[in-house]
């Protein structure tokens, strides 16, 4: 059997809606997988964290295939365009491609387990639900069950990123956040991220008082400063903009004003991925 799986990125929160927003985007990881022999396991991996990733069973993506419980032989090709450590879900795409090949390879049809499995390895089900439904999802959980339900962007909604070269760690920026916040900020960012999903489904005239956050970018900032900065310019001249997941990378609606200074920058006009995770048979 072999196939080929390809994955779109994703921008989790959206500013207000922390663990609980995300959207898939048109940048894709594509990974050639196929079966083989009891005990064969041969991964190449070319493009973003070539130089990085292990080429053994704790390969994320091999990791994600076994959380399914397929225990034979692998092949895998991994040609990886989603940046890694730049908050656009590189992981979350790495864990989806595993667990949607697991499925190809048993045989099985995806369905809601599919989104468990991959939504345990990172404790939340936002990127992950992106990359496998596309377009703008909302995520929450059950007591140990992932949930998220789905919906199309609207087809005004023009994103774009600034990825910086600086990389960032999900985990360390988790550590700057407070144990608690006051309850003006939690009833805050209840209606914006209720308002997000309106301008990202319908309206999109309110995605800059939607992407308005109180919860957890500014606790941030001292990880990557220059991504505040640049998302405060952008919001000044009334551009939607937050960061991406957990950063550095900034996301943003609309057009990109030229008194911006992006110096430091690649900045990259994405789609929205409407389609999510898409697997076709190689010969």
């Amino acid at each position: 059997m072999k196939f080929l799986v390809s994955v779109p990125a994703s921008t989790a929160n959206l500013g207000s809606g922390f663990d609980a927003l995300g959207m898939a985007l048109g940048l894709y990881d594509d990974v050639e997988v196929a079966s083989a022999e009891a005990g064969v396991l041969s991964i190449a991996v070319e493009g973003a964290g070539s130089a990085d990733v292990p080429l053994d069973e704790t390969h994320l993506v091999v990791r994600a295939v076994r959380a399914t419980g397929y225990t034979g032989g692998l092949v895998l090709k991994c040609r990886n365009a989603i940046p890694h450590a730049r908050g656009l879900g590189s992981s979350a795409a790495a864990i989806v491609a595993g667990v949607v090949a697991g499925f190809t390879l048993s045989g099985r049809e995806l369905d809601t387990d599919a989104l468990q499995i991959a939504a345990e390895f990172e404790g939340h089900a936002d990127n992950a639900a992106a990359s496998l439904y596309g377009g703008v999802v909302v995520a929450w959980s059950e007591g140990e069950r992932y949930r998220a339900v789905r919906a199309d962007a609207d087809a005004r909604v023009r994103p774009f990123v600034l990825i910086p070269s600086q990389e960032s760690s999900t985990k360390t920026t988790r550590g700057l956040l407070p144990a608690e916040v006051p309850h003006a900020d939690a009833a805050h960012a209840a209606g914006r991220a209720a308002l997000a999903v309106h301008a990202l489904t319908r309206d999109p005239s309110v995605l800059l008082a939607a992407t308005e956050d109180r919860l957890h970018q500014n606790y941030r900032e001292p990880a990557w400063p220059d991504t505040v900065r640049v998302i405060n310019d952008l919001r000044k001249l009334g551009v939607p903009a937050c960061v991406s997941g957990a950063g550095p990378t900034v996301i943003a609606f609309g057009d990109l004003p030229a008194e911006v200074d992006t110096h430091g920058f690649d900045v990259r006009r994405l789609d929205v991925d409407a389609a999510g995770v898409r697997v076709r048979p190689l010969d």
